[in-house]
């Protein structure tokens, strides 16, 4: 403990705000001065007055502290720094001549929150934008025949991770096996479309119920329909069954545009 005695010098009063201070000024016997809170002297003092002030370490108080400070840490440690979020894994699939579908598994972050999810094609990374809630991402426009390499980047709260590479090679023009079609409205449903799905297996092709983000070509003779409003939200041809037909007829896919389904207006 340390003890300075003080001579009293000047006992004053202030207002900060509505309240108000009460300060008295302090001397030491070699002329220094402080100032110091009235309300903490005893009672009576007055300008003149000696008075001694003791200051002690108070050790018991900082080793509390220090442990209420350390058993926070560990509470946070234990809450957000133990398990860190999962790198990524991403896989291809879907593959056609100028598309493919790159997958990965639900992002695993643990306590940390995503701040960005990124796409890289041979080392670059792309601009498509991917929503937070979804863990896919149909790439369009590749080259034909043509070997690419993939890997997704997470932004993490807790650091930055990269998925594994993969690496994918879209297919030849003579490969159909990447046709994905659904059905849509037909004039004459059950002949029409069981002969197509005979052509399809026919030619390593494969077909689904319903539209979906591995669907390339929607088949069908009128418009119309669910499946027709989903292909036509998710910007997918509408064919007529023709060309499936010239596909296996010229073994080599054909371009969708000469059988669009075009869909007249009504007139209401």
């Amino acid at each position: 403990m340390t003890s300075v005695q003080f001579t009293v010098g000047k006992l004053d009063a202030g207002m900060v705000g509505y309240i108000i201070n009460m300060h008295a000024i302090l001397l030491t016997e070699d002329h220094h001065l402080i100032e110091f809170p009235s309300l903490l002297l005893p009672k009576g003092v007055t300008s003149g007055s000696i008075v001694n002030i003791a200051v002690s370490r108070n050790l018991p108080e900082e080793k509390k502290k220090m442990n209420e400070f350390l058993e926070l840490q560990d509470t946070i440690l234990a809450k957000f720094g133990n398990e860190e979020p999962e790198v990524p894994v991403v896989r291809v699939k879907n593959i056609t001549q100028t598309s493919l579908i790159l997958e990965w598994d639900p992002l695993s972050l643990h306590t940390a929150k995503l701040r960005s999810l990124d796409i890289y094609k041979n080392g670059t990374k792309l601009a498509q934008h991917v929503p937070s809630d979804t863990n896919f991402i149909k790439l369009s426009g590749l080259d034909v025949d043509h070997e690419f390499e993939f890997h997704v980047v997470i932004k993490t709260t807790a650091g930055e991770y990269r998925s594994n590479k993969v690496t994918a090679r879209t297919h030849k023009m003579d490969n159909l096996t990447g046709i994905r079609v659904a059905f849509g409205l037909f004039e004459e449903p059950e002949p029409a479309i069981t002969e197509l799905k005979e052509l399809l297996a026919k030619m390593g092709a494969s077909w689904s119920e319903e539209v979906s983000v591995e669907t390339t070509h929607l088949l069908a003779q009128l418009p119309g329909g669910p499946n027709y409003d989903r292909a036509v939200h998710h910007s997918i041809p509408i064919v007529k069954p023709e060309w499936l037909v010239q596909c296996d007829r010229n073994k080599k896919i054909q371009p969708a545009l000469p059988y669009y389904i075009v869909s007249v207006p009504t007139n209401e």
